[in-house]
């Protein structure tokens, strides 16, 4: 079936925008807990219920963890577009179904929240697959980048909107904070609506007219498109080997151990080191700290979200610029001293301000912003050689999705066992550890080809350090 009339209308622009939307979505749905949280502990009487409310922020990264893998399928039989409709549709209903969950309902308002995984977990494998397949050769460098200031925009977005709506009665407030994601979900569907569908999906599927119309937009000239069509069939046809060829056990024991290693280590290490343990948390750590309610303590996360924006921009104007390594290690080892030295401090000086620490969590997220959020991405796109990407992808993915659901689940438990500080500082130990698995086994992916990267995992006698200096 061809394309409709309609569709053969849409400009670029809007390919490209509302191709991207599905971001500002993921992460207002990622971000908006953390305001609502106080209130719903508020509301339904959780502040000795640590288990609970770990459990209810994270179950939506525990359905991302399918989201994304069911995702990688549904998108190969019915296609990118479809596919992100879908998710769309799991988002209106995921939000309203959680506005009206039932008083006292946390049973409930976790599996409703599981099911809203699912839709985060789809967006977060769909979006940069759609764009990097529309966008041009010469711009799919930045768009792990372009992707990552799009999420931290989104949650930016969730942070205002919980501090404007913190006003209202406890009851409403995170009703209507959890229920307004439907919103967004609501004009991501309207505009994919008019959106092509890829034209490496159209191509696979033997629809070469439908592909070289999609291409008409978004390439300069007949030669562009007809050269794309072909390095899109030999694309396919190499995948479609790999898809025989490979398998979990022997990337893991065959030459692309090492690169397979590094990828899924950043990966994983990216959220064990703790990020996410503020994005959700960040009020009732002030509150922990000060005493004051966390429902007065709505600001931080809207200071937070502009730093994560701000860095992320910042991002884009050296992510060529600076060796990978070198800004992950520096990026690791200030965010490691902002964990530790609360602790520190606590000890030395038991009277120093309890916002200190708020203040040390502030420099870590700065630095988190432009280093390893960004970057993570970056390298796993970079890293893998093609016979094993698209597994080796998946497979990464899985892993992040699995560290941020154990750091939601876990932080509240952990805090109320001991003190924040020494929370922290465990989480800064990760740190280092993440910098040191960086330069024992993580080579360096700027400036070269991925051929060049691929010969890497053949050099065996060579430590992985001495590749990227």
């Amino acid at each position: 079936m061809s394309m409709t009339q309609e569709q053969r209308r849409v400009p670029s622009g809007f390919i490209y925008f509302f191709g991207a939307f599905g971001g500002i979505l993921f992460g207002y749905d990622i971000g908006v807990m953390t305001g609502a949280l106080p209130f719903l502990e508020t509301d339904w009487h959780l502040q000795h219920s640590a288990a609970t409310l770990g459990w209810i922020t994270s179950a939506v990264m525990f359905g991302a963890i399918f989201g994304g893998a069911l995702a990688g399928q549904l998108a190969d039989r019915i296609g990118r577009r479809t596919s992100i409709l879908i998710a769309a549709l799991i988002f209106v209903v995921g939000s309203v179904l959680s506005a009206l969950a039932p008083y006292d309902g946390a049973g409930y308002l976790i599996g409703v929240r599981i099911f809203l995984g699912l839709a985060v977990g789809a967006a977060s494998a769909l979006v940069p697959a759609y764009m990097s397949e529309m966008a041009p050769a010469r711009l799919r460098g930045r768009l792990s980048g372009i992707n990552q200031t799009m999420i931290v925009s989104g949650m930016l977005i969730s942070y205002i909107a919980d501090f404007v709506l913190k006003g209202l009665p406890e009851a409403f407030a995170w009703r209507f904070m959890l229920g307004l994601a439907a919103v967004p979900a609501l004009v991501l569907f309207a505009g994919v609506l008019r959106l092509p569908e890829s034209p490496r999906f159209l191509v696979k599927n033997d629809r070469m007219a439908d592909a070289r119309t999609v291409l008409s937009y978004i390439r300069p000239s007949a030669e562009a498109i007809e050269a794309e069509i072909a390095q899109i069939q030999d694309t396919a046809q190499q995948e479609r080997q790999a898809h025989q060829d490979t398998s979990l056990i022997g990337m893991f024991g065959g030459k692309y151990r090492y690169l397979v290693v590094a990828g899924v280590g950043v990966a994983a290490f990216q959220q064990f080191q703790g990020a996410n343990a503020i994005f959700y948390y960040i009020p009732l750590i002030v509150n922990k700290a000060t005493g004051h309610a966390a429902t007065s303590a709505l600001l931080w996360p809207v200071i937070q979200g502009v730093i994560l924006v701000l860095g992320s921009l910042f991002f884009l104007l050296i992510a060529d610029k600076f060796n990978r390594r070198s800004l992950l290690t520096v990026g690791g080892t200030v965010m490691a001293l902002s964990f530790i030295l609360p602790a520190i401090l606590k000890i030395l000086v038991p009277q120093a301000n309890p916002m200190l620490i708020v203040v040390f969590l502030s420099i870590y997220v700065a630095l988190y912003s432009f280093t390893w959020a960004p970057l993570t991405w970056v390298i796993v796109g970079e890293i893998f050689p093609l016979v094993i990407r698209g597994r080796a992808s998946g497979l990464a993915s899985s892993f992040n999705w699995i560290g941020s659901f154990l750091v939601g689940l876990l932080f509240p438990i952990m805090t109320a066992s001991m003190s924040q500080e020494a929370v922290f500082a465990i989480f800064g130990v990760i740190c280092f550890l993440g910098v040191f698995f960086v330069r024992a086994f993580v080579p360096e992916t700027r400036g070269h080809t991925l051929e060049e990267i691929e010969q890497i995992s053949g050099k065996k006698s060579v430590p992985v350090v001495e590749v990227g200096r």
